[in-house]
């Protein structure tokens, strides 16, 4: 796993997104307008404060709503950066 040289605040995470499907099931090729918004992603980092009470870790798999979080890019990656309020479950 990359170390980022990223640092969220309060109880704010960055996540990593999972890649959206690149073909249906039957093996139909989906073009990138048609391509729905991953809801699922690896946890990347959290805050580095004793007061945090951020209950997810850095490698966990997490579901997130749709429309959650702020999009950044890093080193030419993208990631999430939301509230752990946003996160809905750890898989």
């Amino acid at each position: 796993m990359k170390k980022l040289n990223i640092k969220p605040l309060g109880d704010r995470v960055v996540i990593e997104p999972a890649q959206a499907e690149e073909k249906t099931a039957t093996g139909i090729i989906i073009p990138d307008t048609a391509k729905e918004k991953p809801q699922q992603g690896r946890v990347m980092a959290v805050p580095e404060s004793k007061d945090s009470e951020v209950t997810v870790k850095v490698g966990d798999s997490v579901l997130y709503g749709k429309y959650a979080g702020t999009e950044i890019s890093i080193d030419g990656n993208d990631y999430l950066i939301m509230s752990e309020s946003d996160i809905l479950a750890v898989i």
